[in-house]
């Protein structure tokens, strides 16, 4: 999994560490079903290419990822703007035909 390997990238976590794999996953997934819940195709939401989804699920990840992270309540008011953008966007949510 791609993503994987960025968000471990981005939580300051050598590839080679599997340790924290099952809890990033999981966060991962909520990722996707909160995107999803907010409206966003879940064709759009499983695109892992795209920067914007791409950027949503890595700050949610560094926003619940561990215990004891200062930085946990600012990482979650970026998440939920950058949520509410993509739910606002057509492009996001209408389904092109």
């Amino acid at each position: 999994m791609p993503i994987l390997n960025d968000i471990k990238t981005a939580l300051r976590i050598s590839e080679g560490n599997t340790a924290y794999e099952g809890e990033i996953l999981d966060l991962i997934a909520a990722a996707r079903a909160d995107l999803m819940l907010a409206g966003i195709l879940q064709n759009k939401v499983n695109d892992d290419n795209d920067p914007l989804i791409k950027r949503a699920i890595t700050v949610y990840v560094k926003a619940n990822f561990g215990w004891n992270n200062p930085d946990s309540k600012k990482l979650q008011q970026s998440y939920e703007m950058l949520k509410r953008h993509l739910a606002l966007s057509q492009e996001y949510t209408k389904v092109v035909e």
